[in-house]
């Protein structure tokens, strides 16, 4: 496993992170999301990403009893807030701040979070309210850094400019060879601050590992199988883009790395991004995806990918 600077942070994070969404506390069995975070830890993970909505609070709570199991100051531990917890409690007000951090502390059995993220914009708070609140639970030790997910390019350039306010360290979008919406300014405004990107969906729901197959249902054990697990899927399911997406096969094996492997990389070709973040089911999903780490792509195999999947790349909001 390879590490990469988180931003202008001292964290250092194994450039595959394990993530909880839709996962731990909701779909997968105790003992198989034990399995999975111990498999993680066995192959050099060292980052690990939740979220106070996944599962209302299920997932935080799910891997504050499996992280016990491990000194504190061996893993990185992100979580986020802005989702709907109850009728009345969303949004990144200075209330709900510290509300919410306070409840994820205690589900996740711990004092602090290496990082807190904000995980939309809040159109309803002003920003300044927002900013001065992450500040105060930094200042307090609750938090070490602050980062937020799926922000726009002036939203992020907004929280930049503000003077005596903790600064964002992480970007969280959604990005794979397929999602390319943040070259569109995000990642170098990032980059020019001090900022990384720790990316989700690094595998399109799992579609860029080729176990989706044109002409044939879903396997079994599958995400898209899952009504628990599959309610955001829906793109890149048809045929004609799995039988595009099966091209890639042949180039992976040309360099010698499974279809995930060869998506991993292809995210972590990018310098700006610190993480991939991966999700998985079973302990053997942990350590491939985990392989993929220090892979390095050719300029003519990225050139080859890009020739795949052209038509189905969606580079902005009414592409592909």
């Amino acid at each position: 496993m390879e590490y990469r600077q988180l931003g202008s942070s001292d964290l250092k994070v194994s450039e595959i992170a394990l993530g909880s969404w839709l996962t731990y506390g909701v779909a997968v069995e105790k003992s198989r999301s034990r399995a999975c975070v111990h498999r993680a830890f066995d192959e050099g993970i060292n980052f690990i990403d939740t979220a106070n909505i996944y599962g209302k609070g299920a997932a935080e709570s799910a891997l504050g009893k499996i992280l016990a199991d491990f000194p504190r100051d061996s893993y990185i531990l992100a979580t986020k807030l802005y989702f709907p917890m109850t009728d009345t409690d969303a949004g990144l007000s200075h209330d709900q701040i510290h509300k919410q951090l306070n409840a994820s502390l205690t589900r996740l059995n711990t004092d602090f979070v290496d990082l807190y993220q904000c995980h939309r914009y809040d159109e309803d708070t002003p920003l300044e309210e927002t900013m001065a609140a992450l500040t105060e639970v930094v200042e307090a030790g609750k938090a070490r850094y602050i980062g937020f997910s799926e922000w726009r390019p002036e939203q992020i350039q907004s929280a930049i400019e503000m003077a005596d306010v903790a600064c964002f360290v992480s970007s969280q979008p959604q990005y794979s060879a397929l999602q390319r919406i943040p070259e569109l300014g995000v990642i170098d405004l990032c980059r020019q601050n001090g900022i990384s990107q720790i990316v989700f969906c690094p595998l399109a729901q799992g579609v860029l590992t080729g176990k989706y197959k044109p002409g044939t249902a879903p396997p079994l054990d599958s995400r898209a199988a899952n009504d628990q697990m599959n309610i955001f899927m829906g793109r890149f399911q048809d045929d004609a883009s799995l039988e595009r997406i099966q091209q890639l096969r042949p180039i992976a094996e040309s360099v010698g790395v499974s279809m995930s492997q060869l998506a991993l990389a292809w995210v972590l070709h990018e310098p700006n991004v610190a993480a991939a973040i991966t999700g998985a089911t079973r302990p053997e999903q942990v350590s491939e995806n985990a392989a993929a780490s220090g892979h390095t792509l050719a300029d003519e195999v990225l050139e080859q990918i890009d020739q795949v999947l052209e038509p189905l790349i969606q580079r902005g909001p009414d592409s592909a």
